[in-house]
């Protein structure tokens, strides 16, 4: 497949309202429903926040109004599709209650 037929896609944004967080990990949205290339996590809020993969291990920290930003596919390798988090993926967050949301941002490649 030619580069000119591959595209970047976004899934729906999901969002956490921090004042909902009990200090122990809370799905943020739904799983994956394609193979994410790239994910961004958005702290917009005023705690800071603790991301984990399985929710169960605690994976990376997000100060208050910061960001994190996973490229997964860039630099994966030249096959046809790259390195992706696997579909049905959940990711969760934790912190003390707080105050602004908690966003999760998440793009997948498509070949036409």
């Amino acid at each position: 497949m030619s580069i000119q037929g591959i595209r970047a896609k976004p899934e729906s944004m999901r969002s956490i309202d921090s004042a909902t967080f009990i200090g122990s990990y809370q799905a943020i949205g739904g799983s994956l429903d394609q193979p994410a290339a790239l994910v961004k996590f958005v702290n917009n809020s005023d705690v800071s926040v603790t991301i984990s993969w399985d929710g169960i291990d605690d994976h990376d920290i997000m100060p208050p109004n910061s960001f994190v930003l996973y490229d997964i596919e860039t630099n994966s390798g030249s096959s046809s599709r790259g390195l992706s988090v696997p579909v049905g993926t959940q990711f969760y967050v934790k912190g003390a209650a707080g105050v602004g949301l908690v966003y999760l941002v998440v793009i997948y490649i498509v070949e036409q």
